[in-house]
């Protein structure tokens, strides 16, 4: 993934909101009336049990504090994002594991909102884990520790119909979306390289801060074309009415993780283990099962896994 977002809810339309928005000529997220993901997760923390043992591995510093704190761009759904009856609060199968391993250990678990490139350099400082859809690359790993948690792709998305017939292999001269920080921004970078390079007109890249504008902008006819993690793209297809349709299919699979300072090496042997009894007890399966994700389970959390180019 990703970066984080301002304080919008993730405002994606429903097939009627569509239409409004359409006849109202809007590009922003901020200009839509749209409403926010629909469906909310079955999981609730208090159903986790603190785990003794687990829980006096606990820093001293972290244990005194009470309070376990995650940075998050709340603006990928489904993996986070802001809704909730005032349209602020932290939903999402991230938020959802946040509390689990908040819970196991006997914490209280505050999700804060930050701006996605924020959030690793402001571990062990700010936050204690960074748990927002962090694909494990080289480049990050250098600079945090990191525990694999789930498997997602790169998935595009186009208008129903693409009416621009569109293929990953012509984009040359089209407007494309991304998040700002994510891996996909690279990548249509490197697309856009190689239309110059091929005597083509570069891909305009769309960097924005919010996945939500993009997608939004998407709908709205503002870009031709967007890349996003395979979940979030599947998730803003299911709530965006008919609007939407992949184009392509997932490719370079690959590990999230939830990240921990590099100097704290120990915080995240232990997340790596609470997050594996989440696996083994079933807490796991029941969060992403209840955001319709399931297909990104992994079978065992590891504690900086081997993470591709």
């Amino acid at each position: 993934m990703m970066p984080s977002s301002s304080s919008l809810p993730f405002k994606l339309a429903v097939a009627a909101a569509m239409a409004s928005l359409a006849l109202s000529g809007c590009s922003t997220a901020s200009q839509s009336n749209a409403s926010t993901p629909s469906g909310t997760t079955g999981f609730e923390a208090s159903t986790v049990s603190q785990d003794e043992a687990l829980a006096a591995l606990v820093p001293a510093d972290l244990k005194a504090k009470g309070t376990l704190t995650v940075g998050s761009d709340t603006s990928y759904a489904p993996a986070e994002f802001l809704g909730g009856d005032d349209g602020q609060t932290p939903q999402g199968y991230d938020v959802d594991l946040a509390k689990a391993i908040g819970a196991t250990l006997g914490l209280t678990t505050e999700v804060a909102t930050s701006e996605f490139t924020g959030i690793l350099p402001a571990l062990g400082t700010k936050y204690d884990l960074g748990i927002s859809s962090f694909t494990i690359n080289p480049e990050r790993s250098k600079t945090v520790n990191f525990v694999s948690y789930f498997n997602a792709g790169t998935q595009w998305a186009v208008l129903k119909g693409n009416p621009g017939g569109l293929t990953l292999e012509d984009l040359c001269g089209k407007r494309v979306g991304v998040q700002t920080g994510t891996v996909q921004d690279p990548d249509v970078a490197e697309r856009s390289k190689v239309c110059v390079a091929d005597g083509k007109e570069a891909i305009e890249v769309i960097s924005l801060k919010s996945q939500t504008d993009v997608t939004t902008r998407l709908v709205n006819g503002g870009i031709d074309a967007m890349a996003a993690d395979s979940p979030v793209t599947g998730y803003a297809l299911s709530q965006t009415g008919d609007s939407l349709e992949n184009l392509g299919e997932v490719y370079d699979g690959a590990k999230q993780g939830i990240a921990v300072a590099k100097s704290d090496k120990e915080l995240a042997e232990l997340v790596g283990k609470v997050v594996n009894k989440l696996i083994s007890d079933g807490t796991y399966a029941k969060i992403l099962e209840s955001w319709s994700n399931s297909d990104g389970a992994i079978v065992k959390a590891q504690v900086n896994p081997e993470s591709g180019s």
